[in-house]
């Protein structure tokens, strides 16, 4: 959140931030929905890559010492944000704070395998929204905790914020020693608003 007195704007959409400090815009341009697709399911299936190479006695550690976060969870995560933008889309459940945050149940996906069947499931699911979708410009808008909102700004939010998971779960694979098969390139995240650093 970004407050000004007391005024403030919720600090999700960056060009609503922008626009409150009396800036024209952040200068960044979205890249067009049918590269944001591609580049999302790229994401999602080098992040199947990824879990599966993770030992199953691994899945419990933290990915990153100062976050109460285990490694399973951030697995699932990934695939639950791309599954909480479709039940937006799809079944218009408004987009809560806690929507991609929903956690598995306890002795639910515990094996690299299981996490990435998951992930599968929620990648044929998107690619099918994708093919349906009659108005692919996105230019409509959906309920968010944080206004209403372009499907075009939230579709782009979730595919960098899985992205940077899909970085982060690389980096959790090189600690324990092992190359992250098929990583992605600079090219595969190229015109994504990612952070700078792996962990912000």
């Amino acid at each position: 959140m970004v407050a000004l007195g007391e005024q403030y704007v919720f600090a999700q959409n960056l060009e609503d931030v922008a626009e409150f400090v009396g800036l024209q815009g952040t200068g960044h341009t979205p890249l067009p929905p049918h590269e944001l697709i591609t580049k999302w399911l790229a994401v999602l299936s080098a992040v199947q890559r990824h879990i599966r190479q993770v030992p199953t006695a691994k899945l419990s550690e933290r990915v990153i010492d100062n976050r109460d976060r285990s490694i399973r969870l951030m697995g699932h995560h990934v695939f639950r944000i791309a599954e909480a933008f479709l039940e937006a889309m799809e079944e218009g459940v408004e987009y809560s704070a806690q929507l991609a945050n929903q956690a598995p149940a306890d002795g639910t996906f515990s094996s690299g395998a299981e996490i990435a069947a998951y992930g599968d499931a929620v990648a044929k699911r998107l690619d099918l929204w994708w093919d349906a979708l009659s108005d692919k410009s996105c230019q409509g808008k959906l309920k968010t905790f944080f206004g209403l909102q372009p499907v075009h700004m939230l579709f782009e939010r979730s595919t960098w914020h899985s992205a940077q998971h899909a970085r982060q779960l690389a980096a959790v694979l090189e600690r324990f020693g092992i190359e992250p098969i098929g990583r992605l390139t600079k090219d595969d995240l190229a015109g994504l608003p990612l952070p700078e650093g792996l962990w912000e």
